[in-house]
């Protein structure tokens, strides 16, 4: 990244950060600074392609442009910057800003293509952004109080909030993709819902959010997804979650993998190892192991 002085002043700032399960919360104090990442820095720095960039302000302006979207995000207003793509940013006089690495995966399975949405300001003022805003920065202030364990279902619940913020912003767009995002976004939160239901599928699924087969399969085909292997992977995900649990030991592999929408348990056995290369029993045992150690 190559950053300039807006200004010929002293450079004054300071950074303090803490990490959370798996995010990391920095907050920058800084003023009159123009950072710029080229396609040349990004090859030559260490890029972490699979986060994104969550830029949330606490105080002041800063402007930035990425993907032919130019803004100026004012305090309690944040954005998403792609980390694969070219942006510019500038802080013009003094801000405070607190930056989170977010994993891309997340926000993707559930939003689309991060071009869809990186560099929109999702504005203070709506009512998912004022409960994201409140609720992550209360979670860097307790970091030290809380167990791995804790810390992990804690930032599972602020992903989702800032996924409904950016779904809630990306719903001000133009009425043709709000219509397309809407059905989308119903269909996943249906299949969140009725992940227990061995006879969910993409039929079933179509008929839940009001469309036809082929209509929702063009739907999850724009975001590069396919319908049918998006609920596995769903299942799959539950399940590596209750497995990795501590307050889920109590529940027998097979009753995980019923609850999950699974009828066969050899079924759920092959797939489960084909994603996640260990047997669930092998998988549960690696991750208490760890968590026991931590």
């Amino acid at each position: 990244m190559v950053q300039n002085r807006v200004d010929d002043g002293p450079f004054q700032a300071t950074i303090s950060g803490v990490t959370i399960g798996n995010l990391m919360l920095t907050k920058f104090s800084l003023s009159n600074l123009k950072a710029i990442t080229t396609p040349q820095t990004l090859r030559h720095e260490n890029n972490k392609t699979d986060h994104l960039f969550m830029s949330m302000v606490l105080k002041g302006a800063v402007s930035a442009d990425q993907y032919d979207r130019s803004s100026t995000d004012k305090a309690d207003d944040f954005s998403i910057r792609d980390t694969n793509t070219p942006w510019t940013i500038e802080h013009a006089g003094y801000s405070e800003v607190l930056a989170i690495q977010i994993p891309r995966e997340r926000l993707e399975s559930m939003l689309g293509a991060t071009r869809r949405f990186a560099g929109l300001t999702v504005e203070g003022t709506l009512p998912t952004a004022i409960l994201a805003r409140s609720y992550l920065c209360n979670l860097a202030r307790l970091a030290g109080q809380l167990t791995p364990q804790v810390a992990d279902r804690l930032v599972g619940v602020g992903l989702d909030l800032v996924i409904a913020s950016v779904a809630e912003r990306m719903a001000l767009e133009t009425p043709k993709a709000l219509q397309g995002t809407l059905i989308v976004q119903r269909a996943k939160a249906h299949v969140a819902a009725h992940l227990g239901d061995a006879d969910l599928d993409p039929a079933q699924l179509a008929a839940a959010v009001a469309v036809s087969l082929r209509h929702l399969q063009a739907l999850f085909r724009a975001e590069g997804l396919n319908v049918a292997a998006w609920i596995w992977q769903r299942r799959l995900e539950a399940a590596a979650q209750r497995l990795s649990d501590p307050a889920c030991l109590a529940l027998q592999i097979g009753e995980i993998a019923y609850r999950c929408g699974f009828a066969d348990q050899a079924h759920f056995s092959r797939r489960f190892r084909d994603r996640y290369g260990a047997s669930p029993r092998a998988y549960r045992h690696a991750a208490l192991t760890q968590a026991a150690a931590s």
